[in-house]
Formats: C-alpha cells, structure tokens, sequence
C-alpha cells in the first residue's frame, strides 16, 4: 500500500495563501508505504521523490524497470530509516508566464534559483523554518547547488 498527499499548503506563512513556492512548507508532501516483509511504524528522514516510487514497486514485486529513470528504489531505506538512497531531491514551481523557480533540498541546505536570476539559500540546520536567506554569506555552498540544479533543464520564461 503506498499513500501520498497532495504536496504543503502556506495558511498564512510570509503572508502566502497557496502552493506555488519553493519553501519547505510547500514542496514537502507525505508519503506512506506498506510492504510485504518490510516492518511499519516506522519514519525517516531521508530525501525521497515521487519518481521514486515507481523503481521501488517493481522492486518489491521483483520486477525490472524497463529503462534507466529518474527515480531510484525506496527499498533500502523501507528496511532501515537510517539508510539514504539520494541526497538531494528537486522541485519546480511556475508563477505564471515569467516566472520560474528550480530548487534543490539537501540535508542541510535548500537552494533555489529563479528564472529572474533570484537566488535563496536558507540552513535548516539553523533555520528549520526558511526564514533568513543566507545565499550572500555562502557563496560556496550556493555555487556548489548551482551545479547540482544547473543539471536541471534550464529556466525560460516565455
């Protein structure tokens, strides 16, 4: 059994009333799996994607996936909470026909880039809540995201 929600709602949070940002807020959805062998109660705090879940049903029906893909199998991390399987996961948001956004949540650091050429950096080591966008006082750590988000395909507007 595998049971998602839609993805966060802001009621209020720097004064949004929607979905479309790239907070944690909003891109974070739940996601609940329900294996045969595997053991429930169980919560993690590793980074997963939806286009994981695909890779990891065939998995656990002991199917092959008929191509290389995005996603990556859930299964380790079903059998231990501790484990990792990717270190980073991507979201994108649009805010009409100008205005995109792509963003990289690690496990410390959430970086996003606009197509208006915005850039954010919050710690949520230090700042759980993306309240102080520290992208000007670690520019390492933002160029080194960059890199990881510019594999993404590149921001147009239209």
């Amino acid at each position: 059994m595998i049971f998602v929600g839609d993805h966060g709602y802001h009621t209020g949070e720097r004064k949004w009333w929607n979905k479309n940002t790239l907070f944690e807020r909003s891109c974070r959805a739940p996601l609940i799996i329900a294996a045969p062998g595997m053991k429930g109660g169980q919560t993690t705090r590793s980074l997963v994607e939806f286009v994981d879940l695909y890779p990891t049903v065939a998995a656990l029906c002991g199917l092959s996936t008929p191509h290389t893909m995005a996603g990556r199998d859930l299964k380790p991390i079903l059998q231990d909470p501790a484990a990792s399987v990717k270190d980073a996961a991507f979201t994108l948001v649009s805010r009409g026909p100008n205005l995109r956004g792509q963003s990289i949540r690690m496990a410390r650091w959430r970086c996003t880039r606009w197509s208006d050429g915005q850039t954010e950096l919050y710690d949520h080591d230090a700042d759980p809540e993306e309240l102080h966008n520290v992208a000007a006082t670690n520019p390492g750590v933002v160029q080194q995201l960059a890199e990881k988000i510019g594999a993404l395909p590149p921001l147009k507007t239209q």
